[in-house]
């Protein structure tokens, strides 16, 4: 049975499966097992003048069959259904809906983090996470409306959300050579980082910091999938935390992750450590991409290696400038691999960017600039 695609919701001359007539709105499919679910979802999104929910289904093989006649933009997959779970389905949507994104809607159960991180890291653009019964207010609206609208493509930067131009360097090609990676993200980002890390020579030794936009009950899921896709030890970052050689440091999802000298008695054999912040960033996010950058532009005097990949908002924009000015390298992931091309963009228009690129050639990039790591020689004195 094909899935519900409710023309009673529409005029007589809408027809939903018809790109033209929708062409003004983002398109919307609705894919979860709850009547209750799919109903408040279709309300939130219908009152809105530039969306349209345009089909639904209450199981992953009647979504696939819809995907056969009706054209959409955003896709909100449910994980845990009847018949084919959401992660069997997922590859066989993304490739008949090649031009859609899939906006997960997870639980808040263990077993919910693993498959929405799986389902991210697969392509899956976004999560939202399903609220108890009563959760469906005025705030969980507007971050649904807004992870759609992003999603769909109309919530990416505005020429007046970029710094002025008399503050815009100049394209940098030749920089400082990096002792360390640091990478920002968050929507789309999973994936992006999940091809980035895969590309990295297992000798490229450089410490990697990541600050991921995620909720803080995914963090500690997230932090064992990137060490089994990297291959390197992985840890969550705290007061103290060191930073080593062929490690991976992630911030937590409850503070700024920021970095330091390391006191006399500390174990660190970069002699740096982390530390927690938890002020309010400029970008609203916690945790904040721009805080990990200053205080590493700071730390390593420039020899940082910043890499932004797909996001929405412009976290990140303004400690890439501090990596910038003090000589380091700032990578941006390009505009057609990107879920969102909001973060990088800040960057790229800004005009700091070294290079922009798809995930895996920034890997290579970074390699490059770090000159002898490739090689198996530590660029560490």
């Amino acid at each position: 049975m094909a899935a519900v695609l409710r023309p009673e919701r529409y005029p007589p001359t809408v027809a939903p499966q018809s790109r033209s007539t929708h062409a003004d709105k983002i398109r919307v499919m609705i894919v979860d097992d709850s009547l209750t679910v799919r109903t408040v979802f279709s309300r939130m999104i219908d009152r809105e003048h530039d969306l349209a929910v345009v089909a639904d289904a209450d199981t992953a093989e009647k979504a696939l069959l819809a995907l056969r006649t009706t054209e959409v933009d955003v896709i909100l997959l449910d994980l845990e259904m009847p018949g084919m779970g959401g992660i069997e389905a997922l590859p066989k949507i993304l490739q008949r809906a090649a031009e859609a994104q899939v906006l997960v809607v997870s639980s808040l159960t263990q077993d919910g983090a693993e498959h929405t991180l799986t389902a991210l890291s697969m392509g899956a653009a976004d999560t939202m996470l399903k609220p108890r019964p009563g959760g469906f207010n005025d705030e969980y609206r507007d971050a649904l409306l807004a992870k759609v609208r992003a999603l769909g493509g109309q919530a990416q930067l505005t020429e007046g959300d970029l710094p002025p131009a008399a503050t815009a360097l100049p394209l940098r090609r030749r920089t400082k050579v990096p002792r360390v990676v640091a990478i920002g993200a968050s929507t789309g980002g999973i994936h992006a980082l999940n091809l980035f890390m895969r590309r990295l020579p297992r000798d490229f030794d450089l410490p990697i910091l990541i600050t991921q936009h995620l909720p803080e009950s995914f963090m500690p899921v997230f932090a064992r999938q990137v060490e089994v896709a990297a291959g390197r030890r992985t840890v969550l970052a705290d007061e103290g935390t060191s930073i080593e050689r062929g490690g991976i440091v992630i911030a937590p999802g409850y503070g700024h992750m920021v970095v330091r000298r390391a006191h006399p008695g500390m174990i660190s054999d970069t002699g740096v450590v982390t530390g927690l912040a938890r002020y309010r960033a400029t970008s609203g996010c916690m945790p904040s991409v721009d805080p990990m950058f200053e205080s590493l532009a700071e730390c390593f005097d420039g020899h940082v290696a910043a890499v932004l990949l797909s996001g929405m908002g412009r976290d990140g924009t303004e400690g890439a400038g501090a990596v910038a000015r003090a000589g380091g390298a700032v990578f941006a992931q390009d505009e057609a691999s990107c879920a969102v091309w909001g973060m990088p963009r800040g960057v790229t228009e800004s005009g700091i960017a070294t290079a922009v690129l798809p995930p895996e050639q920034l890997a290579d990039a970074v390699v490059s600039a770090a000159g002898l790591v490739a090689n198996g020689t530590s660029a560490w004195p």
